[in-house]
């Protein structure tokens, strides 16, 4: 599954240096996830991954670190298409089921996205529990559910 293998991506990014394509593919591998490059290559191209220096001479693969806020919408956009399976809410708690695995990818979009009414996310394999601000729980549901589409 797509989200799945992006999200394994955006880990094993953070964990270690993936300085090509190839690299990747292999860690994916090891992961138990088969894929070709191509498919790695349109991921990278998705999640918008940069070649930032390494350290040591060469380069590795990382998040930019800054997104223009209408990026961050499409990404949640496309995110809440392919992975969220039900928001729920309670007061001033927003929760959002995804697919397994994809809960992590999910919530750092939602982080990203510029809603100063988001006091924070937490998220396990596929839950999200979202903090909003209590008179803006309905607000924030209902461009939730604008992005599920």
């Amino acid at each position: 599954m797509k989200s799945s293998r992006q999200a394994a991506i955006l880990a094993l990014i953070a964990e270690q240096a993936i300085q090509t394509q190839e690299d990747l593919v292999e860690a994916l591998r090891k992961k138990g996830m088969d894929v070709t490059q191509a498919t790695v290559s349109r991921d990278i191209k998705e999640l918008r991954l940069i070649k930032v220096p390494s350290g040591d001479g060469g380069y590795k693969y990382a998040l930019p670190a800054a997104q223009v806020p209408g990026d961050a919408l499409k990404r949640a956009r496309r995110l809440f298409q392919d992975t969220v399976v039900g928001i729920d809410s309670t007061r001033n708690l927003i929760v959002i089921k995804t697919h397994p695995g994809a809960a992590n990818n999910v919530a750092d979009a939602v982080d990203d996205l510029p809603w100063p009414e988001i006091m924070g996310t937490l998220a396990g394999d596929d839950t999200i529990l979202i903090i909003v601000k209590d008179e803006a729980t309905e607000s924030v549901l209902d461009r939730f559910r604008e992005l599920r589409g």
